[in-house]
């Protein structure tokens, strides 16, 4: 790789062993994807919940921090994604205090490391947007694919060490998404119905992304009428990240870099249609139907909720109460539960029954342990994302729209 005389003088540790790390788990990164440089980001973002770190985790993030001040702290703005624990409702989950303990130390480290902890996976709506055609070191699926697609900015998905990596050296590799040759769309989808919420638009977002299955293909989806809200678009690009791997897709006339079907092709043929239709969306939720049963959980998060998510829930569970024997919980970031909490929208779902945590999102918080030691199997959501993830923790996962999880959260059975 090309190297300018900061990059260099990093890698030959003139700034300290911390930074020399950095660069040079970069480098290594950038020669596996054939990367001739590096590109200067804007931000960083890192996804390095506690579970995933454990102990040896936790301590390397420790060994980083004992750094002098002025080799350790990061150069750009750094933040995070979700955390393991909120420190102010995990007791009500079940969660440890040895799960507490941990994610002290990671935050201390995060901390001395310079890294803001914003705790969030919808950084994009509630902490310093990207800009179009920003370079990014992004590291949750959901906010590369939002700032990709909507926002017009470019970031690869970043494991956490190559996101800190980000952080510390203010470059990441010019390779994938960083490049304009990467960013045409590669395969055609036309929409033959109109999703109607949110769970439409996630069950939408996972049927391309079975059509895609490739992080390196780019679906182009047409055939919607109106504008969708980012908080549809939220939804939908989470899911298809998740069932697709995907970091990148264009709405012809709705996203940046697609104003006309053949721009988003780069003026290339535009290939045939593959038409996603009303049975195609049925088939997508009876996969995940279990109507009648008892429902332990019922989960609203993945991604993290924004202030009008969590005043619809709040208006969909007034006057009512969860069942004794249902759980529901919400996740939000911590810059939403406090305009929530100010505006009476968090004591509004509390009095129903529910749970809202900050900083955190479900399937990253112990979801396995959680479920032991609450007796949850069945969960309900509306989150196309969350029903492909949870699975895997243990969980029988449904998917319905957020009034049906609501209605059922209320009667302790999905109906």
């Amino acid at each position: 790789m090309r190297l300018t005389d900061d990059e260099q003088a990093m890698a030959d540790g003139q700034f300290g062993p911390v930074r020399q790390w950095a660069i040079r788990h970069q480098m290594a990164v950038g020669r596996f994807f054939d990367a001739q440089d590096f590109v200067p980001v804007g931000q960083a973002h890192i996804m390095a919940d506690t579970e995933s770190l454990g102990e040896a985790g936790v301590a390397w993030l420790e060994g980083l921090a004992k750094a002098p001040a002025g080799e350790r702290r990061v150069r750009i703005p750094t933040i995070t994604d979700p955390r393991g624990l909120d420190f102010d409702s995990y007791k009500r989950l079940r969660q440890t205090a040895a799960m507490a303990d941990i994610e002290a130390r990671a935050i201390a480290a995060f901390e001395a490391l310079g890294v803001l902890m914003t705790n969030t996976c919808i950084n994009y709506q509630t902490v310093l947007p990207p800009a179009r055609g920003e370079h990014l070191a992004m590291g949750d699926t959901g906010v590369v694919i939002y700032a990709n697609s909507v926002m017009g900015a470019r970031s690869n998905f970043e494991g956490g060490p190559s996101a800190l990596a980000a952080g510390l050296t203010g470059r990441t590799p010019r390779y994938g998404y960083h490049l304009e040759q990467h960013r045409a769309g590669t395969l055609h989808v036309e929409v033959d119905w109109q999703p109607r919420d949110f769970a439409d638009w996630g069950a939408l977002g996972g049927i391309v992304g079975r059509i895609a299955n490739s992080y390196w293909q780019v679906p182009v989806v047409s055939g919607l009428t109106g504008t969708p809200t980012s908080d549809d678009l939220k939804h939908f690009g989470a899911a298809l990240a998740s069932f697709g791997s995907v970091a990148l897709f264009h709405m012809p006339g709705r996203t940046p870099e697609a104003p006309t079907l053949a721009d988003a092709f780069h003026g290339r043929p535009v290939p045939a249609a593959q038409r996603i239709g009303v049975a195609d969306r049925d088939a997508f939720f009876a996969g995940y139907d279990a109507k009648g049963d008892k429902v332990d959980v019922v989960v609203f998060a993945a991604p993290q909720l924004s202030l009008m998510e969590i005043e619809q829930l709040a208006g969909l569970l007034d006057g009512r109460h969860v069942h004794a024997g249902t759980s529901l919980v919400v996740t939000t970031s911590p810059e939403i539960k406090f305009a929530a909490d100010r505006m009476g929208l968090t004591a509004r779902i509390e009095a129903a029954g529910g749970i809202v945590a900050a900083g955190v999102c479900f399937y990253q918080s112990y979801a396995r342990e959680m479920a032991e030691a609450n007796g949850w199997s069945r969960l309900l959501t509306n989150s196309a994302k969350l029903v492909n993830i949870i699975a895997g923790y243990g969980y029988k996962p449904t998917l319905a729209p957020m009034a049906a999880c609501v209605d059922s959260a209320v009667r302790g059975r999905i109906v």
